[in-house]
């Protein structure tokens, strides 16, 4: 997450907020409902660390740009335009994570490390305590890395123009004939969640 931030609030395009409390309960929502295993909250913003320390659900390890009551700092900025186009921890984790590959052996220490005090000018920090897990024993990879294979249709689907056929365009995708191959005369455009016209 990234906006501006301050004392357990985060502030989204000047316009909504979430605080430190609203987003703990959210995550227990999502852990008595089951909608997670486990989760890397990672936050970029001014007193960064305050968004974590209500945290209260087991299994969320939590990574700030900046500690309470210190600001955090851009990186570099656009002359083109006259704005800072990324945050100092932001540009240094996206740097780290750029290199993961799906059989990286970088653990959730390493990460904790990208952006020392140094380098980023105010101070990052972690909570791991509510994990099951050493962060040393963590990959990186159970949480980033989710490279895909995409391979490209080598045949084009020529949908009829608009008019009163129709076409159940999840029946022809799923079939094991070409979608080129399958006649489309007498059926009508529709499929969810799309609606085609």
């Amino acid at each position: 997450m990234t906006g501006h931030g301050g004392d357990g609030f985060l502030k989204f395009q000047d316009n909504e907020e979430i605080t430190d409390v609203e987003l703990a309960d959210a995550f227990q929502q999502m852990w008595e409902k089951k909608r997670y295993n486990q989760i890397l909250f990672m936050i970029d913003t001014c007193q960064a660390a305050s968004m974590y320390k209500k945290h209260y659900s087991p299994n969320i390890v939590s990574i700030a740009s900046s500690q309470v009551g210190q600001d955090s700092y851009s990186h570099h900025h656009d002359t083109s335009i006259g704005v800072y186009v990324i945050d100092r921890y932001t540009y240094y984790a996206l740097e780290f994570l750029e290199k993961i590959t799906q059989t990286s052996k970088k653990s959730l220490y390493d990460l904790f490390k990208v952006c020392p005090q140094s380098t980023c000018i105010s101070t990052p920090g972690h909570r791991s305590d509510l994990l099951e897990r050493r962060p040393e024993d963590i990959l990186v990879t159970e949480f980033l890395s989710g490279n895909r294979e995409v391979k490209p249709t080598h045949f084009t689907v020529k949908l009829p123009d608009t008019d009163d056929r129709d076409v159940n365009v999840s029946e022809c995708f799923s079939c094991n004939k070409e979608p080129s191959k399958i006649d489309l005369e007498n059926y009508k455009i529709y499929s969810d969640p799309f609606v085609f016209s």
